[in-house]
């Protein structure tokens, strides 16, 4: 691996905006690659350079292999940054940076294969010891095959997409009815959203919470960050993560995130990955689910108890140094919190809400950091994902940066689009996130009992 002098970064959004800016402290000439829609974003203003890569719509430019990979040769870059969502967790496109001479920032093609597959990656998690959820052990290929494997593992249960990811070709099943009529429901969209219409089938773990693990490798050795707790989620979607997560007993966390080392150094992992794990607390049982080949939204919270810069971590073992970090150095202190903002209508069932920022006004102060592309003035487009920021805060206890939250809320002022700002003020009047008593589908069901 060769130093990285240009770096071209591939992603948009508040994650291109926090690439630039660990890039650049690392005296790295980047360039930020956009889309027509996105020529006014902040990651064009805060780059050395810019490339239009396409059109609005993601498969002219974000998803456009060839549109980068001729950016990446047109503005002589010698390392490409994924960022998250996109191209990110491809490893056909790594494979062809790779093939182009080109650093690519993140673990190899071979691993994203062997892990970002969620059906391999079950299997490589089981090869190297690490408990998984009880399943069909593999793709379902059919409605028959999904039976069989059904009465096996017995419902509820869960259709799960091989290349899924944010909440999508995802389906419950209680009987075989469900089953039947979800088989369908999440390979079709499982083919329209990732291309690939490949399911497994899992059993359903109720009232989960949902614990990740941060891991850094250098495809030799790996570290792990300690975890985060992201089980506050509608539809699949994460709204709100802490870390660390106060439930896991000392036991339990020691065995998870040795587990997430033992795994992403049995694959010769080199980047930052997170292994995600549902944590049952009445049996203090956890089963490994899926592992995700890349940085995380969630990011800035471990980063914040750790006392670490995980996209500098990134650069640097992509360059090929050894990791910047020893396991006996890292540890956790105080607590962490963020929540998303997005740019969506709570009032409308959370229909999505571009639009034109007319004024905003960021909350600061001690323990308050913000991750956003948003500025006064900016239109958010409306072709892509509808994060538009992240707040986070930390203290030195859940209670004090709970109250750190709802302090850096009441100075937040946004308007022109609805955003899950009012939203998430709401969730933190609520007793059961005060008290951490809640799991995965707890909000849904909060918001069920609202509407009746």
């Amino acid at each position: 691996m060769a130093d990285i002098s240009r770096l071209l970064v591939i992603s948009r959004g508040e994650i291109a905006v926090r690439t630039i800016r660990a890039a650049t402290e690392l005296g790295i000439t980047t360039v930020a690659a956009y889309s027509s829609a996105d020529q006014d974003s902040l990651a064009v203003t805060l780059a050395d350079e810019s490339v239009n890569i396409g059109g609005a719509h993601a498969k002219k430019s974000y998803l456009n292999h060839e549109a980068i990979l001729t950016a990446a040769r047109e503005t002589e870059a010698d390392g490409i940054h994924p960022g998250y969502g996109f191209l990110s967790e491809s490893a056909d496109f790594a494979r062809k940076v790779e093939e182009a001479g080109v650093t690519w920032v993140g673990p190899s093609a071979d691993t994203i294969s062997r892990m970002g597959d969620k059906a391999t990656a079950i299997k490589t998690a089981e090869a190297a010891g690490v408990r998984v959820v009880p399943g069909s052990g593999g793709l379902v290929t059919d409605i028959a095959s999904a039976r069989i494997a059904a009465d096996q593992i017995g419902y509820p249960m869960m259709i799960k997409a091989t290349a899924g990811g944010g909440g999508r070709g995802i389906r419950i099943a209680r009987d075989e009815a469900e089953l039947v009529e979800g088989f369908a429901a999440a390979t079709q969209e499982a083919a329209a959203s990732f291309g690939d219409g490949g399911v497994y089938l899992e059993r359903l773990v109720d009232s989960a919470r949902h614990i990740e693990v941060q891991v850094l490798g250098d495809g030799t050795r790996a570290v792990h960050f300690y975890e985060r707790d992201c089980s506050l989620q509608r539809r699949r979607q994460k709204v709100w993560e802490e870390a660390p997560a106060e439930i896991l007993p000392a036991s339990v966390r020691s065995a998870m995130c040795a587990d997430a080392v033992d795994l992403a150094e049995s694959v010769r992992y080199c980047g930052a990955g997170t292994v995600e794990f549902l944590y049952d607390p009445a049996t203090e049982e956890y089963f490994f689910i899926e592992m995700n080949t890349r940085i995380q939204v969630e990011h800035p919270i471990t980063e914040e108890v750790c006392g670490v810069d995980l996209i500098r971590g990134m650069l640097l073992v992509a360059q090929g140094h050894p990791l910047p970090y020893r396991q006996e150095e890292i540890a956790i202190r105080g607590h962490a919190i963020e929540v998303r903002i997005n740019s969506e209508d709570p009032e409308a069932d959370f229909r999505p809400a571009p639009g034109t920022i007319e004024s905003l006004r960021w909350p600061a102060g001690p323990g308050v950091r913000i991750d956003t592309m948003a500025y006064e003035g900016y239109t958010i487009p409306p072709f892509y994902d509808s994060l538009i920021g992240k707040l986070i805060v930390w203290a030195e206890s859940r209670e004090l940066a709970l109250a750190r939250l709802r302090r850096a809320l009441a100075e937040t002022e946004l308007t022109g689009p609805a955003t899950t700002l009012p939203f998430v003020a709401r969730l933190l009047d609520q007793d059961e996130v005060i008290a951490n008593e809640f799991h995965t589908t707890w909000i849904e069901n909060w918001l069920e009992e609202e509407a009746r």
